[in-house]
């Protein structure tokens, strides 16, 4: 498709301009940089759980979800399952109360409170990758979304990509924190609308509707949730469910200053719980219908075709779909309108943490002015775009994109944050060696093409935890204020160190 109709068009307007005009009243309220950083500490459950969800679905899910559910099995959703099984537990029992018993205004902060400032400022630049890297990728996606609708130029692809990126800027540096989360409501209540309409309109495309949906599903194994005959290194193997369950999403929710800036922007913990409960909730169901969607194309292609259609980017099938087979009017224009939403809420989120991060934990400044960090924003939102420009040469589709890079950097996080919080023997020496040793057996996944990259958070993870706590040993034990950062701080904290 080279083109979109008026109703299209009018579509896109319209929201993009409710959307800029939510930016531009949560921008009147911002009066410092705790305002801008952490909406005050003021923002409601509600809110703030469709944020979470929101902030870690983005533009390449829509994508991404859909085209698992089509060309590989439910492996995935055996993964996003760990949200509300595992991660939104640990969250609730053990990171959460840590986090808002210090009150902290950084996620990164805690490694000072518990080792010492150098690795509060290593902890920040292990998230920079991170996050530069996620959005990234992120932004790349977008753009190739956008160009299986629009039949895009290579030259009309870099300017898009460079004028969404600005578009994102623009965004982050008026309304703040607060703005963002409100964005992010907009954009999950968006998503949740548009996945449910495509869905049904891509159950009544299918010749005998949703029982031959499960028939046909079912006779070529799609709604498999983990291959059980596969080994170590198969991709939809229960390795790969854990894997990426352990050292990619829950990092991602406990390690992140993305997801834990949305934390810290609440006052009381009964609010926090009530938005981990609805972000766990409301995540569960959207990205259950957005692979059930795949299926469900999975199916309508079989009996139109016999096969899936070939593109250049398997992340382009929702998007084809929809372009090519759907043809409803203004349907082109609500997608594109949620995924510009989706893609400039979590890029102007990401930002923002970035930004946050750089001022509380690299520069030290507590307190800056609103102006300073505006301009700071605008400078790390043009880095990402450089990085979206690198997106890729990391991986063949998002998933691959994501899974190198979290793993990579919030594998060593997620260790160092563990042995921390664990042991009372951990101390700042220990800590550094373990590091050392998570860097070590990530180069050693590099090393040897025949690991998949996926187990890069586990050979980062491993190392740094035991290898942290063996090396604490050789040094002094933590002194007591440091004790703080324990999770059972509360209850032993009498009892003297081993």
């Amino acid at each position: 498709m080279n083109g979109l109709s008026i109703i299209d068009g009018m579509v896109i307007v319209v929201y993009v301009a409710f959307t800029a005009a939510l930016a531009w009243l949560a921008s009147r309220r911002q009066g410092s940089a705790d305002d801008f950083f952490t909406g005050g500490k003021s923002m409601n459950g509600f809110a703030v759980g469709l944020s979470i969800f929101a902030a870690a679905f983005s533009a390449a899910a829509f994508v991404m979800l859909p085209r698992e559910g089509a060309y590989r099995n439910w492996s995935i959703l055996a993964v996003l399952l760990m949200i509300p099984l595992l991660i939104t537990p640990l969250l609730w029992y053990v990171f959460v109360p840590l986090y808002t018993r210090l009150r902290l205004r950084s996620v990164y902060e805690y490694l000072e409170i518990r080792f010492h400032p150098r690795l509060r400022r290593l902890g920040a630049l292990l998230f920079f990758g991170y996050a530069f890297g996620w959005l990234g990728s992120m932004l790349y996606t977008l753009i190739v979304i956008l160009d299986a609708i629009l039949g895009l130029s290579q030259t009309a692809f870099m300017l898009t990509l460079v004028g969404v990126g600005i578009v994102a800027i623009l965004y982050a540096c008026s309304g703040g924190l607060k703005g963002i989360i409100w964005l992010d409501v907009l954009q999950a209540i968006t998503l949740g609308g548009c996945v449910i309409v495509i869905l049904l309109l891509a159950v009544g495309s299918v010749d005998g509707g949703f029982a031959k949906v499960i028939e046909i599903g079912h006779a070529h194994r799609k709604f498999q949730l983990a291959d059980l005959s596969a080994g170590l290194t198969g991709q939809t193997s229960i390795w790969w469910v854990l894997a990426l369950g352990l050292f990619v999403y829950l990092p991602g929710y406990t390690t992140s200053q993305i997801t834990v800036q949305r934390y810290l922007s609440m006052s009381g913990r009964k609010e926090l719980r009530r938005a981990l409960v609805l972000n766990a909730v409301v995540a569960t169901a959207v990205y259950f219908l957005f692979i059930l969607t795949g299926t469900v194309l999975f199916v309508y292609y079989q009996q139109r075709a016999g096969a899936l259609p070939a593109l250049a980017n398997q992340d382009q099938i929702l998007p084809y779909f929809i372009v090519h087979d759907l043809r409803v009017p203004g349907i082109v224009g609500l997608m594109c309108a949620g995924l510009l939403a989706a893609a400039l809420s979590t890029l102007d989120g990401g930002i923002n943490s970035i930004a946050s991060v750089l001022t509380f934990d690299v520069l030290n400044r507590s307190e800056t002015s609103v102006r300073a960090s505006r301009l700071l924003t605008t400078l790390i939102g043009v880095g990402v775009i450089g990085a979206a420009l690198l997106a890729p040469h990391i991986g063949k589709n998002f998933i691959d994109q994501i899974t190198a890079v979290a793993s990579t950097f919030l594998g060593l996080l997620l260790g160092v944050y563990v042995l921390g919080m664990s042991s009372r023997r951990a101390n700042t020496g220990g800590a550094v060696i373990g590091l050392a040793a998570g860097a070590a057996g990530i180069a050693l996944v590099h090393l040897h093409p025949d690991i998949p990259t996926w187990w890069s958070g586990a050979f980062a993870f491993f190392p740094t935890l035991l290898v942290g706590w063996l090396a604490s040993g050789l040094f002094p034990p933590p002194s007591a204020d440091q004790q703080r950062g324990l999770f059972f701080q509360g209850r032993d904290a009498e009892k003297p160190s081993t």
